[in-house]
């Protein structure tokens, strides 16, 4: 392996490590405010979407200009775009704050870490090879502790309920077409500029399914620092991290 390759595994590794430990503040904040403050993800999802959209979109426009409306340009990496906004970002973030919604933040991340097992056999299946060894090992890892956390070890037993299964399980396809899809995009336009756009355009398609401007709901102090964490720090930064290490 050349050193430049390593340096790539490295940084993505690193990303990767780092946009998880980013998305698991953003489920526990996440939990509070669906468990604790009675927000739901029907509200909470666009909303979060939208504003962090346009957050990075306005950022990404004071340092690049008109260059953010490249993507449309193109036929091919508008519907591209398109697809990604509308499948892989607002599912991944729609279906795994759901989960949550039914269980609880770590539980609806362990389900939707499954993802990586689905994104190694799509790798593997375009590559036309048979995964090594440690890939499987770890792909049999995650499905036993899927199994341990849905059944506590008891075939038939399902401690946690079965929408939460069912969402959880449905984030975790959804993270692999959310990693995978956007590849050609990410190297072409950058990882800011896409995320952006896929957060508008995640945002505008869950807020015309919900409706959210239709909930009259009370935000206080608390749910209103919860709202700031998720649409900066935990979600902006958290996407930018994990969409860059697909592209490494």
């Amino acid at each position: 392996m050349k050193m430049t390759e390593k340096q790539h595994l490295k940084r993505g590794s690193i990303l990767t490590i780092s946009g998880g430990i980013l998305w698991g503040i953003s489920g526990t904040c996440g939990q509070y405010l669906l468990q604790v403050k009675g927000l739901d993800s029907d509200w909470l999802v666009p909303v979060r979407l939208l504003c962090a959209g346009i957050l990075l979109l306005f950022l990404c426009y004071i340092k690049q200009g008109k260059q953010i409306f490249a993507p449309w340009k193109s036929k091919k990496d508008g519907a591209d775009l398109l697809i990604f906004g509308m499948v892989g970002m607002s599912m991944c973030q729609y279906t795994y704050f759901t989960a949550i919604g039914y269980s609880n933040a770590g539980t609806a991340t362990v389900l939707q870490y499954i993802g990586p097992v689905l994104i190694m056999l799509y790798v593997s299946a375009r590559a036309g090879k048979i995964p090594g060894r440690y890939e499987l090992l770890a792909a049999v890892l995650a499905m036993a502790g899927t199994f341990l956390l849905a059944t506590h070890g008891k075939p038939g037993n399902l401690v946690i309920s079965d929408k939460a299964l069912f969402w959880g399980l449905c984030s975790a396809a959804a993270l692999a077409v959310y990693t995978t899809q956007p590849g050609r995009l990410l190297k072409k336009y950058g990882s800011m500029v896409i995320a952006g756009w896929g957060m508008l355009i995640g945002g505008i398609l869950l807020s015309l399914i919900f409706r959210p401007w239709e909930k009259h709901l009370f935000l206080d102090t608390q749910a209103v620092f919860g709202m700031l964490d998720l649409l900066g720090f935990a979600c902006i930064i958290s996407t930018i991290f994990l969409l860059t290490s697909g592209k490494e």
